[in-house]
Formats: C-alpha cells, structure tokens, sequence
C-alpha cells in the first residue's frame, strides 16, 4: 500500500537515506496507538499535517514522505469485528480501571475547537494500548503453557477519521476527512522515498 507521513525535511531525508532509523510516536493521545503514522493515500493531508506544525512551532521545514507498507493482521476500524474486538476490551479495561479506583482517559477537545474532533485520543489511546498488552500477555501465558499461541499480535491500526468542520455550508462531509494508518511492526513497512512534484497534465475534453 502507499501513503503519506508528514515532518520536517531532514525527518524525511535521513529515513529515505537511512530506513532502518524509524521512530515510533508514543504519545498519549496517538489516535491509533503507539506506532509509526501515515496518511493513507493522501500526500495533500501529510502535507497540511506538517505545514500545521510548523505554525505550531514543532519544524522547521514541512515535507512529506512517501511510504510503502503492507498491513498485515490489521486491527481495521472499518471493520465491524474489528470494532466489536476494540470494544471488548474497553469493557475489560473499565472493570480493571473500577478495581483500582482509578478514572479512565478522556478524550478531549483543543480549548479553541471550533469543530469538537476531540483531538486528543486519550481514552482511545489507553484503550488500544491495553488491548495490545493483553494480547501480548495472553501470546507469552500460551506459549509457556503449551509451546505456541493462536493469538496473533496486531501489526498495523486503520481507522477512517471525520475531522475538520463541513466541506461546505450544509455538508455531512468533513474538510479533513481521512484514513489513518498506525504501523506498530515496523517490517511492515517496506521502503521509503521522496515524492515527486506533479506536473501539469492537459485535460482532453
């Protein structure tokens, strides 16, 4: 599959020349998890993305680059078994949470949100990430009890985002729709390289 990554122009520089140098986002708020981002097939949303933080402060230079990755044991969110999976283990988790007297994340707005998209993940985060935890102990608890597992870890997360206020007066349709990929097995990515700038292209008609 391709898609997109947005960052500063020495990020895409040194994993284009240097690959094997990939760092993984581990914030608390990753709307997918912990893992390493791309845009699926959407250079213009990397790029928004990245030009976004430069007013933030957070680069210097905006680029985008290009990702050629296969996802594997996918965790699809536009997927419903998927989605029933994910929700599983929120329900576990809130019992783990009640146990311990301890109040589950949130997921929150930015205090200027005009749009309410909830932007940081937390509670969508924490939820994936237990999730992950709990596959991972379940794999080690089978395989010292009978030298293998059935259960497979979860190499990548997609999930199809609304975000970013109507594309037009009236619209159901988000202006910065899009579809979101969080590579949690790095060997699932297989290559990086600079987009090219397209060149105009005559229409025939």
């Amino acid at each position: 599959m391709l898609g997109f990554h947005g960052c500063d122009e020495s990020i895409r520089n040194k994993l284009v020349l240097s690959p094997n140098t990939v760092k993984k986002s581990e914030e608390v708020f990753d709307w997918l998890g912990h893992g390493f981002y791309v845009w699926e097939n959407n250079y213009e949303r990397a790029f928004k993305w990245a030009k976004d933080k430069k007013k933030r402060g957070k680069l210097t230079k905006p680029a985008v680059l290009g990702v050629m990755y296969q996802l594997d044991n996918c965790l699809d969110l536009t997927d419903s078994g998927s989605i029933s999976v994910l929700s599983t283990y929120y329900n576990f988790m809130k019992v783990d949470f009640q146990a311990l007297g301890s109040e589950l994340p949130k997921n929150k707005d930015l205090p200027q949100s005009l749009y309410h998209d909830l932007v940081f993940r937390e509670l969508d985060c924490a939820v994936i990430e237990y999730m992950h935890q709990k596959i991972e102990e379940k794999i080690n608890l089978d395989i010292r009890r009978q030298g293998f597992s059935d259960l497979k870890h979860f190499d990548t997360a997609r999930g199809i985002f609304t975000e970013g206020g109507p594309a037009f007066e009236g619209a159901g349709i988000q202006s910065k729709n899009h579809i979101q990929i969080c590579i949690r097995n790095l060997n699932c990515i297989k290559g990086f390289f600079v987009p090219r700038d397209e060149a105009p292209f005559p229409l025939n008609w």
